[in-house]
Order: structure tokens, then sequence, then C-alpha cells
């Protein structure tokens, strides 16, 4: 028998992430209603309402904190189908699910949208006991791991921790490419000896690919929303000085106004060396 034969789960948004578990779960099993905000083929629901009703699980996955509670409130709303449990997988201020309450978890999600259709996410879950056992299952079923961090807000305070890093990390090696290229080096000469050394982290192998080739199209993660949650991580700060996030959040933000935002976050090393983007 498949992991979920006998769940009926909604899933809410249908980007990147949320049509990957989408695929995932349906290949484990369980019978999945959708809704995306953005008419398409594949929508089988009129209303979050509508795909919430009767589901033993919604997961939710949409662009932030406006898109999160527009779901979920009101009279279409998610809630207003009065489902026995919510997921919130979108990356919003810690604040925003606390305020929402309801039969509702915050999971914090690590991967792309391959990692979901793999069943490899990694999630940090924040809520409840009896709420994070419910959810067990189908989080099992798209993840490699599932930790119950604390209470909820939890899981999204750890999850702006790690995209902080990630963030960081892409702005760190678009400004060595941007040195590098200053000083007329080739920028695969560049990529290749940051990434073929001690210094390099997976995720900035992964997605030094992206910088050699430019190839920011079809994206694992948009620009604009690692710039939505630097922005996040700031002001989740209070009084501790985030001095590298913030001029990362600058560099993003500015981006985004260039247009760069729905392109993979890897084009973030277009916005240092703009002048110089089709050179070596």
């Amino acid at each position: 028998m498949s992991p979920l034969s006998g769940w009926t789960v909604a899933v809410i948004g249908l980007g990147t992430m949320g049509s990957g578990m989408a695929h995932r779960l349906t290949d484990q099993g369980a019978t999945v209603r959708a809704y995306n905000r953005t008419p398409g083929p594949v929508v089988t629901a009129a209303t979050p309402a509508d795909a919430a009703r009767g589901a033993d699980l919604v997961l939710v996955s949409v662009a932030d904190d406006d898109a999160l509670r527009a779901v979920l409130t009101g009279p279409d709303g998610v809630f207003a189908a009065a489902p026995p449990l919510v997921v919130n997988a979108t990356t919003v201020a810690p604040a925003t699910v606390r305020e929402l309450g309801g039969p509702l978890v915050d999971a914090g999600v690590l991967g792309n949208g391959q990692h979901a259709r793999d069943g490899l996410l990694r999630w940090y879950v924040g809520g409840p006991d009896s709420l994070v056992r419910q959810a067990q299952p189908v989080l099992a079923a798209l993840g490699q791991q599932v930790r119950h961090v604390g209470a909820l807000g939890d899981g999204m305070a750890l999850k702006l921790v790690m995209n902080l890093v990630m963030g960081v990390e892409m702005q760190v090696l678009a400004e060595a490419v941007a040195l590098g290229g200053a000083a007329g080096l080739d920028r695969q000469l560049v990529l290749d000896t940051i990434t073929g050394s001690g210094f390099a982290a997976p995720v900035m192998r992964f997605k030094a690919a992206r910088m050699v080739g430019r190839d920011y199209e079809r994206p694992d993660f948009r620009l604009r929303h690692m710039a939505k949650d630097l922005a996040l991580a700031v002001a989740q700060a209070g009084g501790t000085d985030l001095p590298m996030t913030a001029a990362s959040a600058i560099s993003h933000a500015a981006a985004v106004g260039r247009g760069l935002g729905e392109q993979d976050c890897a084009a973030i090393v277009e916005q240092l060396t703009g002048a110089r983007v089709g050179a070596r």
C-alpha cells in the first residue's frame, strides 16, 4: 500500500515548490486537490475553501505574508472550510503565523522543486505536538528530515536563519566574481577555483554552475523571494546588528528593481557585474 493511501491533501499554491509537492504526494498515494491564485490548467478547485473542504491536511506554499493571509482568511479562505490541519510552507514572518493561529503548523522548508518531487526536502516545523504528529506522515513523504523545532512561529524563525546563510553566500559568491572580473579574470576560472576549494558550501557549487552559464531561467528559487527573505531576517533581528545580511538585502532589492526578480537567485551576480554581462 502507498504511504499516503487514503489521505486527501489540499495543496494551495502551485509554484515551483507547490507543484513539486503535489506531484510527490500523488505518487505517494494521496488524493490531491489543488488551488492556485493564478488560474492554470492543473487547478482543480475554484477557491481555497473548495480545495480544503474535506481534506485531511492542507499544505500552503504561496509567495509571501499577504498571499498567505489571502488564501487562509475570508469567506473563501482555507479556514472557512474548517480543515483539521493546515501546514504553512510559505516563508513569512514568524509573527504572521502566530497571528493567524487556528489548526496551523509552520513548516520552514529547505530544498527546491526537484527535491520536492523526489521526497528530499528538509522540514523545520513549529507548532503544538499533537498537530506536528498529525502532519508527520505527509511531511515525511515529502522530505528526508522532519524536525520539530518548537512552538508556532519557530519553524519560520529557523527558516529565516537558514535563508540568511544562503542569501549571504550568494552575495559573497557574486562579489568574488565581480572582484575577479575587475582584475581581468575569467568568470569560470574564478568560480571553478572557489567551488573546488574547501571554502565552498554545496549550495555555492550548485549555484556557481548557473553563474558560469548565466542560466537564470527556470529558477530553483526566485531572486525576489530571496530578497523578501533577507528583508524578513533583518526585520526580525530587533536590536541585533546583522550588517552583512542588511547589505545583502539592499543588494537583492536593487536587483529586483532592475528586473531580475523572476530569475534564479544566482542572478544576483548580474547586479554587481551588469556592465560586463556577456563579457568573457
